[in-house]
């Protein structure tokens, strides 16, 4: 209620002022002594509009906001090593404020500790497994859809309830075998005891740098979207402006308006869909969702409708922003939808995570098409084809997800995108391969990847693939033409402490921009300097997932963490990153 009232009250603040004169805020961050704050995040949130925007402080501790809509804000002043600081702000219409934020040294090692994001935790527990494999299928699984490390992960518990936690785990899709769900209580309990995080971040504490002078002139908005129980997956940009994303626990469809802040809610039909969908033998949902269908993925296609991957439902969604309609297609072979992008001729493509498949839908025609692909060992195969078996047993017989983390791991066809020929890479998560389906052949290529869990993959506009190496902590581009491979390590400290979910190639520079997932951050590579850009994120717990880019070149992302409570502010968040807007 705390968030629908608040998104009620923008909507109607929206209505009244953004015709209004705009207001302007500019100062500074100071220590105690008077000295200024290099590289602190000054945050200015719009209390009616539910609605903040963020500026880096520079050298000299100077901050500059960009235009701001008159009313009353909270405004914060963070930098790690210092205690954060928020004061209530005015803004009147036309109105310039001076503001000038003092901060106090934070002296306390606890709290100093607990000034770091997650990934920092993350380094503490990888060292105390006990060897590289344990430690690749740590953060594959058990980063899967949160940070591992934020504050809400890093509690000591004891074997009874991470018994609880691995089977949560499982049923959600993150299967540890025996061998790591043995180990691991020990190496987290340990990692997040006061003995071991005190001396090693609180008594050694080193901050995040703060942003190079690139980086200082960016300017991040973020809107508060949906509530507690939400889950914001993905995110898509509409040529007409809006920004769409989806709520894969809630089943909804949110669009905002940037210009006016105004958001919209739509309910996505479920048929005749359980909550759970057809995994709702297995209960594979937290227990505050209300997902039947769970939209996961979405594009914009070229008559401005926008297709949904409905993952639980086993279902694709078409909707019409002009009538607001929706069109379900059941998905008749394969389960869980996942990825979507489209090719030249306008056909949506696919992957269909659980059953290894890649699937077509033609929307000119509708015609549809099936495509299993190649799984490593026998084993493997017998796995997929086993998995429709379990949902039907499953409704029968009380099964026990974490038993599958003995046997094959399903492949999970993930990423998928279309190079400049009309050929469809995908990657397959757990196998650590990507691979090539030929649209019209049908032929399937597949190629082992250098390095471990490769996700959402991007091509650029050379004909380039782009990878992240979720596990692994890389940035990688495979060349088709020649077959070859180069990697970069992330540049987020201690190295290989970052998981990035997904990246995306803005093609009019073929900028890279990578998602900081346990970092709370955004990365860009310029492949000709090969130089990374670490952009810091105002929100603690900012697990991102999709990235698109606006017509003015603008980055958007959204804090999609589940479960959203752990979020600062308890809020998701669709979050637009602006190179230049600070002027």
């Amino acid at each position: 209620m705390r968030m629908l009232r608040s998104l009620l009250l923008g909507s109607i603040f929206a209505a009244s002022v953004f015709a209004a004169e705009p207001a302007h805020l500019v100062g500074g961050v100071n220590d105690s002594t008077g000295g200024p704050v290099a590289g602190a995040l000054v945050t200015a949130r719009h209390l009616a509009l539910a609605c903040s925007t963020t500026v880096y402080a520079d050298a000299a501790g100077r901050y500059t906001f960009p235009p701001l809509e008159p009313g009353l804000y909270h405004v914060r002043a963070r930098r790690p090593g210092f205690r954060d600081r928020v004061e209530t702000v005015e803004l009147a219409p036309g109105a310039t404020v001076h503001k000038t934020v003092v901060v106090e040294p934070e002296t306390d090692p606890r709290e100093l500790a607990w000034q770091l994001p997650a990934n920092r935790w993350l380094a503490l527990a990888v060292a105390r497994l006990p060897d590289d494999a344990a430690r690749e299928e740590f953060r594959r699984q058990c980063t899967f859809c949160h940070q591992q490390g934020s504050w809400a992960t890093r509690v000591q518990r004891d074997p009874e309830e991470w018994r609880k936690i691995f089977a949560l785990m499982a049923r959600m899709g993150g299967v540890l075998s025996t061998r790591v769900r043995t180990v691991l209580p020990d190496a987290l309990n340990g990692a997040y005891d006061e003995t071991s995080f005190v001396p090693a971040l609180g008594e050694h504490f080193v901050p995040p740098p703060p942003p190079d002078a690139a980086a200082a002139r960016a300017v991040v908005t973020e809107w508060e979207v949906g509530d507690i129980g939400s889950m914001q997956h993905d995110l898509a940009v509409h040529p007409d402006g809006h920004v769409y994303s989806v709520d894969t626990t809630q089943d909804k469809l949110y669009r905002l308006d940037p210009r006016t802040g105004e958001r919209r809610t739509f309910d996505i039909p479920r048929g005749d869909s359980p909550l759970g969908g057809v995994f709702s033998t297995q209960q594979p949902i937290p227990a505050n969702a209300d997902a039947h269908v769970a939209p996961h993925s979405l594009q914009v296609a070229r008559d401005g409708s926008i297709w949904i991957t409905l993952c639980l439902g086993n279902k694709i969604a078409r909707f019409d922003p002009q009538t607001e309609h929706f069109d379900i297609y059941p998905q008749q072979e394969g389960l869980y939808p996942h990825t979507l992008r489209f090719d030249a001729r306008g056909r949506v493509w696919y992957t269909l995570a659980v059953s290894n498949q890649v699937a077509m839908l033609d929307p000119a025609t509708g015609e549809r098409r099936t495509y299993l692909l190649p799984a490593r060992t026998w084993k493997e195969r017998l796995a997929v084809r086993a998995v429709p078996w379990f949902l039907w047993l499953g409704r029968y017989v009380s099964l026990d997800p974490e038993r599958a983390g003995d046997g094959p791991e399903l492949p999970i066809p993930y990423g998928i995108d279309i190079a400049p020929d009309g050929g469809v890479w995908f990657s397959q998560l757990n196998a650590h391969r990507i691979g090539r389906l030929d649209p019209e052949s049908g032929d399937i290529r597949v190629i082992d990847t250098p390095f471990s869990a490769p996700r959402r993959l991007r091509f650029d506009s050379r004909g380039n693939l782009w990878i992240p190496g979720f596990s692994s902590g890389v940035l990688a581009r495979f060349d088709p033409r020649n077959g070859e491979f180069h990697t970069w390590e992330l540049p987020i400290e201690p190295r290989g402490s970052e998981t990035p979910y997904a990246l995306n190639v803005d093609r009019r520079t073929d900028s890279v921009w990578i998602c900081g997932t346990e970092s709370d951050t955004l990365m860009r590579f310029e492949p000709a300097t090969e130089h990374f850009t670490v952009y810091p994120l105002p929100t603690r717990v900012t697990y991102t997932r999709e990235i698109d880019f606006d017509a003015a070149g603008a980055v958007w992302t959204s804090n999609s963490n589940l479960p959203a409570w752990q979020i600062e502010g308890a809020a998701p968040k669709l979050i637009r990153l602006e190179l230049d807007g600070a002027g």
